[in-house]
């Protein structure tokens, strides 16, 4: 099932769209604010630091990759927030991965290298943030898009989104290092 359309299903539940080995859990709530602009949203949880974010993007690839392995989906279905528990058993989330598992994609390997991430985590409700990013692993990056909710007192996995990528897939514009010294004077001839 492809289908490149954001289908909605209630509110504050996660929906889930596909798109060729991609997985994604986004909650409505969370596009009505980040619909809109000027407005950031003020949260009363602690912004997790650089490594504490370091630690839940690895730690999310590592649930999903045990998961992929074992065909087991309990823990990451049990680890994560309630509205992702609701809308995905296990059953149902072995058949979200499946695209993944079908291509062997080994997940581990993100698991040795640091995250990259495109943006900052972006606050789209006082208790749901987003991250995106990718491994930059050879022959095949993997990108991800996961949403943390602030539930029991801890950030839970609240949406995600896995796809291996290729290499002849343009990679995120790397932010180029200020010049040291001026240009070269042009000369008239």
């Amino acid at each position: 099932m492809t289908n490149s359309r954001l289908f909605v299903p209630g509110l504050r539940a996660p929906a889930i769209f596909f798109a060729a080995a991609v997985v994604a859990a986004i909650p409505v709530s969370a596009l009505a604010q980040a619909a809109q602009p000027g407005r950031p949203a003020v949260s009363s949880q602690p912004v997790p630091s650089e490594l504490e974010l370091a630690k839940l993007v690895w730690s999310t690839m590592a649930m999903v990759d045990h998961a992929n392995r074992s065909g087991n989906y309990s823990v990451l279905r049990d680890s994560s927030a309630s509205g992702f528990q609701i809308q995905n058993d296990p059953a149902r989330l072995a058949e979200i991965f499946a695209p993944i598992r079908a291509l062997r994609v080994d997940l581990s390997n993100a698991l040795i290298v640091a995250p990259t991430y495109t943006g900052g985590p972006t606050l789209l409700q006082p208790d749901v943030f987003r991250v995106q990013g990718y491994f930059p692993l050879r022959p095949s990056p993997i990108f991800f898009d996961f949403y943390f909710q602030w539930e029991q007192g801890r950030w839970k996995l609240f949406g995600i989104s896995v796809q291996p990528g290729s290499m002849s897939q343009p990679a995120p514009p790397q932010p180029q290092p200020a010049p040291t010294s001026s240009p070269p004077k042009r000369r008239n001839r």
